[in-house]
């Protein structure tokens, strides 16, 4: 019981390191506090891939009463520290994405070209998730939100074709 208490106790502070190492990199006046705006970049770099409804969840839980548009590394830590201690918000495993990948890559190719890309990416059902009048940036947020899903399939672009002059 106390081997598995001591296992608990160094998982516990490892994640403790990370989180303050991630969050530290967002610290630029070292006061412990970060933009509000960094804490989704500082979530995802541990590992953790909520939705954006999570992720508002989440800041709601570690803002102050009165938002200062600042978070602080104390409120910051236990709230992570759990989530990490029970797995939340876990990536979409590979083998599911791969499997995504094959069926939108029809033509078995290996690979989608940008347009190919980007045309998933905001299109449902063939209708685009872009309405007419959404600003550029609620357009990018979403296709960043979306990309970070499928980040796995991304690949290089394709080879470059070789060129074949025909004599003339």
């Amino acid at each position: 019981m106390a081997d598995e208490k001591d296992r608990e106790e160094i998982i516990v502070a490892e994640f403790h390191k990370k989180i303050k190492e991630a969050f530290e990199v967002f610290d630029h006046e070292s006061n412990n506090t970060v933009d509000v705006r960094e804490i989704g970049t500082i979530i995802r770099s541990l590992g953790c891939c909520p939705t954006e409804g999570e992720l508002h969840d989440l800041i709601a839980e570690v803002e102050e009463e009165e938002p200062t548009g600042y978070i602080r590394f104390e409120k910051f830590l236990p709230v992570m520290t759990e989530i990490l201690l029970e797995r939340r918000y876990r990536p979409i495993p590979e083998d599911v994405l791969l499997r995504a990948f094959e069926v939108l890559d029809s033509a078995k190719r290996g690979f989608l070209t940008k347009d190919e890309l980007i045309k998933y990416m905001t299109e449902e059902d063939g209708v685009s998730l872009c309405r007419p009048g959404w600003s550029a940036v609620a357009q990018s947020r979403l296709t960043a939100t979306s990309t970070s899903q499928v980040q796995v399939i991304l690949l290089s672009q394709p080879p470059e074709q070789p060129h074949t002059t025909t004599p003339g």
